[in-house]
């Protein structure tokens, strides 16, 4: 089959078939070079798909660590609302408890005093 492809160049002078020749060289190389060209676009174009993939993972992993954030701060801000709350109480409590004391103290002194009284 060849020889059909070849059949055409036949009464071509020398100069002319060093020419087809050489085009026909080129035409090798370019396609070479273009398949070349082709695998490199195709390992390029998997990167990038690859580097789209890693970018939307690190986005939804940002998205939920985002959402994390704002429940651990309004954990906190409770938290921190519930203290304020024990702490307000605590301070009622010790409030009473020195009234109390006071009251006792003070109940203390006058069954002293009737104790003294009594004794007179």
């Amino acid at each position: 089959m060849s020889w059909a492809v070849e059949e055409w160049k036949e009464g071509l002078s020398h100069r002319v078939l060093q020419k087809i020749h050489e085009l026909e060289s080129q035409v090798d190389k370019l396609k070479k070079e273009r398949q070349q060209r082709q695998y490199q676009f195709e390992s390029l174009e998997a990167a990038l798909q690859k580097q789209k993939q890693k970018v939307e993972s690190e986005k939804n992993e940002s998205a939920i660590l985002k959402r994390e954030n704002q429940s651990l701060m309004e954990l906190c801000d409770s938290l921190e609302k519930a203290k304020q709350k024990i702490s307000h109480d605590l301070q009622v409590k010790e409030s009473q408890v020195n009234i109390q004391s006071g009251q006792l103290n003070s109940s203390k002194k006058d069954i002293e005093r009737l104790e003294q009284e009594l004794k007179r």
